[in-house]
């Protein structure tokens, strides 16, 4: 751990937010905030959950596949050469752990338009991704994305009829698909689309309980400066390179609140806001250390509480500690609510840049409240669509059974982009129909994707609609010139 008391002296202030002495005239973390960082690491479950380096691969566009290919490779490795040593320099010199060292790149729709003239020619862009991702020691890559709400050029739909047999084969990449957004509308027929290449990509990995879904989402308003994966990607209004940084601490935000039980409301709120503040420090202070070493510059913390399967760290356990028996119980969405912008409150005030998508995670199989909230019958597909009215995602790893259908799968996409699309926030599916499964069922995923029941899903038919065809247009609101 970095010693931090010969540069850094104190001003003498308590700082209203922190409660420890003021930052030092360097404008440095001080040896208080990293002695209660030491605390919040060892007993609380926090960690900066990904360094991202975005990369802009514009620059590697050629019509000849092999030579595009090859640019894309040296491009990558060159840039991120170092991301894996400075991520571990980084833990060892703060003792701050840093789970995931990733990439995301130009969205690959954009970058092989001119070169590839079939699906197949851009799964070999797939290919060279997951090669470059493993050269420099990346866990993931995200980019193999098309961004298609108002419409899809060849392109764009080459590149999603290519992504069943894209993310079978390789292991480290990441896919996401634009379909809505408040200023284009819905793009329905990208939608149904999408429904079919979701039951297409499980079946080919049925014998894994088609886990190649967990790294395919959808969204509406997706943001351009997102580090969490599977949605990553480099949008095209980035620089060259930039490091973004994903911080989460739900074990500190409860443990937090464990201390202020039985309190009122403005209590409550307050707590939540320091304690995201802290925890956004640290973000910065990664961030920075990861900017200047790599010499890359820094573009956001993503503020976000994104859990865990292990216990403590569960962003349904700070629910229940509010006052809930069970997430999904009434109140739910309130408490969601609440938590979301007490966390952006707090995380905004301690960190010069904050972007992605900065809020609160409820992922079925990644949080073990969320998981028994589900078995327990106390949380329905319904109700976790209520609450991405008011968090930061959608439908995050909902396993659901292996038969339902393209049609009832787009109209759950379909529903989800509405929602982001009226709203103006971002918000997303991640779903896994696991064939061969049914509700009763649990699949099991491993690691920092847990595991997941299956969820029943609606019955009744939605063919009609989704077969329609065209766009929905953007609401009205969405008119601010």
């Amino acid at each position: 751990m970095r010693k931090c008391t010969e540069s850094r002296q104190m001003c003498g202030k308590i700082d209203r937010w922190t409660g420890c002495p003021q930052k030092g005239i360097d404008g440095m973390i001080n040896i208080w905030e990293v002695n209660e960082t030491n605390k919040m690491v060892e007993q609380e479950n926090l960690d900066v959950r990904t360094i991202t380096i975005g990369i802009s691969l514009l620059e590697c566009i050629d019509s000849d596949l092999k030579k595009l290919n090859e640019n894309i490779y040296n491009r990558i490795t060159t840039v991120a050469k170092d991301l894996a040593a400075v991520g571990e320099k980084i833990e060892n010199e703060y003792g701050i752990p840093i789970v995931n060292k990733r990439i995301s790149v130009t969205p690959i729709a954009l970058v092989g338009g001119a070169a590839c003239k079939t699906p197949e020619d851009f799964a070999t862009i797939a290919d060279t991704l997951d090669r470059a991702a493993k050269a420099v020691g990346a866990n993931l890559i995200g980019g193999y994305s098309a961004l298609v709400s108002k419409g899809m050029t060849k392109a764009d739909e080459m590149l999603i009829h290519s992504i069943p047999m894209a993310l079978c084969r390789t292991e480290r990449v990441c896919s996401s698909v634009n379909l809505a957004s408040t200023k284009t509308g819905i793009n329905m027929d990208a939608v149904k689309l999408m429904g079919e290449i979701l039951l297409e990509l499980a079946g080919q990995s049925k014998d894994r309980d088609s886990a190649d879904c967990m790294k395919l989402v959808v969204f509406c308003n997706a943001p351009d400066d997102n580090p969490f994966m599977a949605g990553a990607f480099h949008g095209v209004t980035e620089a060259d390179a930039i490091i973004n940084v994903g911080v989460s601490g739900p074990g500190v935000v409860k443990t937090a609140l464990e201390k202020v039980r039985g309190e009122n409301f403005e209590v409550l709120c307050e707590t939540i806001k320091k304690t995201a503040f802290k925890v956004t420090r640290v973000g910065q202070l990664v961030a920075q250390e990861a900017s200047r070493l790599l010499n890359i510059p820094f573009g956001i913390v993503d503020l976000s509480l994104a859990p865990t399967p292990a216990i403590g760290d569960s962003v349904a356990d700070i629910l229940c500690e509010i006052g809930l028996e069970y997430a999904g119980a009434p109140g739910t969405t309130a408490a969601l609510a609440m938590l979301n912008d007490q966390v952006k409150k707090g995380g905004v005030m301690a960190s010069s840049y904050v972007g992605g998508l900065s809020g609160a995670f409820i992922p079925v199989s990644e949080d073990q409240g969320m998981i028994d909230a589900v078995q327990a019958g106390a949380i329905t597909l319904e109700k976790l669509e209520a609450m991405t009215c008011v968090c930061s995602v959608g439908l995050d790893m909902i396993a659901i059974p292996g038969d339902t259908k393209a049609t009832t799968i787009s109209g759950m996409i379909a529903d989800e982009m509405a929602l982001g699309m009226v709203n103006q926030k971002t918000t997303a599916a991640r779903l896994i129909p696991v064939i061969g499964k049914g509700v009763g069922d649990t699949v099991e995923f491993g690691g920092l994707f847990g595991y997941a029941p299956i969820m029943p899903v609606n019955q009744f038919s939605c063919d009609a609609f989704i077969n329609r065809g065209g766009r929905i247009p953007a609401p009205i609101h969405s008119f601010k010139n």
